[in-house]
């Protein structure tokens, strides 16, 4: 008997789908060793060597598997093929040592082929990949276990600090001040309805005056003028389709398509992997198979026809610099297969993913586009343009839901044609602030700058919102009081910490480990010398930072002279006396939404939060009326 061990029970079934009665197959459930929780648990002053327990809940499973291993002639470590993944396997041969012979598997996609291709070459773990993902873990727990002891001497009580996490709350942070020095500057727009033959269209001033006096001369003159086609420019435009799926875009693809978290795409993607319908999920490569693309582009001929199916295989150029060649994108495993036996949400992603990795492999879609220049002459002379675009040949959008085409049609025209005036249209326009992250339009920001990694972006957005650094309001992620101030507070003490390039190059320096090219010692003791001896001079010297509270205008029914303000806690906000500690009245928060009323019984609606800290609409009458809405009636 041979003894397979994997991090889940679902994956362990699909596995034992494949494999007889010569396998016994177990589930590791994550993690069984790792740092402690209550203290730091790396020893400094010995060249930063980890600590590693036992955590107390996962006895059971080691003792299970310790009984297991014992019987079986070979351990086959088949976890995850990432650094997270090497990790478990190298923690697990470690607890099972003891006389047990050891081989290391891995596979991208859980299927029989798969299976038994990585079962016929086996392997070792992967030092240099556990090297990695230990540095990344010692990194983070000296930043964690360091900074947040400060954070709670000068900030608040209960507060924490994330090496990456902070970077990404600073995005947020950053992103709201922006909003708030933005000054919106006049502009106007001035279309013109023209006809020919019977056939309206509109054209649109090129250059667009900035007041309403300069708007209302431009406006007169273009009533008054002559309008004459200046040129007509047609060309034929193919529109290539994008990438087969991989992390970062899965998630926003998932995010702005069917309105998800980070965390929630992640939990579908892993069920769909664990399940044998997908290749593995946490990938930066867009690479294909080869047999893959044999399949889809067979399935794609048969299905769509031989104009949907270019000549050559489309091949495609990953943007991350230190990307995995050996890995592939995110595609199903079976081009025919499908998700029903599973959730509907699951089936949603399975169908994002399958949409994404056919039309990857298709012929592009075919417009012809139309550039009109017409000229309009009174007291001066203003060119004027209108585009449209006609859809000739589909291509590859086809097979997907989200490119719904709005076509501008225009009438023949040609140079020298004089089209009629019709109407003269201005419309007064402000420049708009820049838009508030979302999920989705965050984890793009993080991706371009080169900070965090595929694994990494579902933590990081779940981590900076459960500590209250950060709330999704509308899909729209808005930093809080305390997340302002902590970020505002390190960035004055910890710009280094805090910098978008350092976090960059501390993830390439991460890479440069899993690729043998640099010690992590090496990387361990740059950062943490200066690091240390910052903290111990901002210990002594910061001053307390202050958390901006919101006040309500009212008078302290208990003290009856401060005021009533509005702070954060760790459950979110609540209402105190401003003379706190010397008043120590406190009271509930109604988040109300102005100009709202419940639809059934007219009480005011109020926004309230589910135990799992996500925002939805109630009733400020309930437990009377149990109205409730995700959103915003």
């Amino acid at each position: 008997m041979r003894l397979i061990i994997v991090e889940s029970p679902t994956k362990a079934r699909t596995l034992s789908r494949f494999l007889g009665d010569k396998f016994q197959i177990e589930a590791s459930m994550g993690h069984l060793r790792d740092l402690p929780r209550k203290k730091l648990g790396v020893d400094v002053e010995h060249n930063f060597e980890p600590e590693y327990v036992i955590d107390k809940k996962k006895q059971a499973t080691v003792t299970k598997l310790k009984t297991a291993a014992k019987a079986a002639e070979a351990v086959i470590l088949a976890t995850d093929p990432d650094r997270e993944g090497e990790a478990i396997a190298f923690h697990l041969q470690y607890i099972l040592k003891n006389g047990a012979k050891f081989q290391r598997i891995v596979f991208h996609e859980i299927t029989k082929g798969a299976i038994d291709a990585a079962l016929q070459n086996p392997g070792e773990v992967d030092l240099k990949l556990f090297d990695s993902q230990q540095a990344r873990r010692i990194l983070d727990r000296l930043v964690g276990y360091k900074l947040s002891p400060l954070l709670w001497r000068k900030v608040r009580r209960g507060l924490s600090a994330g090496r990456v996490q902070s970077v990404a709350v600073r995005l947020v942070v950053e992103r709201e001040q922006a909003i708030k020095a933005f000054m919106p500057l006049e502009y106007w727009e001035i279309k013109v309805e023209l006809s020919k033959d019977g056939v309206n269209f509109l054209v649109q001033l090129i250059k667009n005056p900035a007041t309403k006096a300069e708007s209302q001369t431009i406006v007169n003159d273009l009533e008054a003028a002559n309008y004459q086609v200046l040129k007509v420019d047609q060309k034929t435009l193919n529109r290539h389709a994008y990438p087969p799926l991989i992390t970062s875009t899965m998630q926003r693809l998932a995010g702005n398509r069917l309105g998800w978290s980070a965390k929630k795409t992640m939990t579908m993607a892993q069920h769909l992997y664990e399940n044998g319908l997908i290749t593995y999920h946490r990938t930066d490569s867009v690479n294909l198979a080869q047999e893959a693309i044999a399949s889809v582009r067979q399935y794609i001929g048969k299905t769509y026809g031989q104009d949907y199916l270019p000549d050559q295989p489309n091949f495609y150029k990953a943007k991350s610099k230190n990307v995995q060649g050996a890995h592939e994108a995110i595609r199903p495993t079976n081009i025919s297969a499908d998700a029903a036996e599973l959730g509907k949400s699951e089936q949603r992603l399975y169908q994002l993913i399958w949409q994404r990795f056919v039309a990857s492999q298709m012929s592009p879609a075919v417009f012809q586009k139309t550039v009109v220049q017409v000229q309009a002459k009174a007291v001066k002379e203003y060119v004027l343009k209108a585009e449209a675009e006609k859809l000739e040949f589909d291509g590859w959008m086809k097979v997907t839901d989200g490119f719904k085409l709005t076509e501008v049609n225009l009438p023949p025209l040609m140079a020298g044609d004089k089209p009629q005036l019709i109407k003269v249209l201005p419309e007064q326009k402000f420049t708009q602030p820049p838009a508030r992250y979302t999920e989705a339009s965050l984890i793009k920001e993080l991706e371009k700058r080169g900070i965090g990694r595929p694994s990494t972006y579902a933590p990081i957005l779940s981590t900076i919102q459960d500590r209250y650094y950060v709330e999704k309001v509308e899909q729209k992620l808005h930093p809080t009081a305390i997340g302002e101030t902590v970020t505002m507070f390190l960035l004055k003490h910890f710009a280094e910490v805090m910098d978008y390039d350092f976090t960059a190059k501390m993830e390439d320096d991460l890479d440069q480990i899993a690729l043998g090219k640099l010690k992590s010692q090496e990387l361990l003791k740059s950062f943490y010398l200066p690091f240390d001896k910052k903290l111990i001079q901002v210990t002594e010297k910061a001053e307390r930072a202050k958390i901006a509270t919101e006040s309500t205008g009212e008078k302290c029914p208990d003290c009856d002279e401060g005021e009533i303000v509005i702070r954060l806690g760790r459950f979110g906000k609540f209402l105190s006396c401003s003379r706190f500690p010397e008043c120590k009245y406190t009271a509930k928060y109604k988040d109300v939404v102005e100009g709202v009323l419940c639809p059934q019984d007219g009480a005011e609606v109020v926004v309230k939060k589910t135990r799992r800290g996500k925002s939805f609409y109630g009733c400020g009458n309930y437990p009377n009326c149990k109205w409730a809405s995700w959103k915003k009636p």
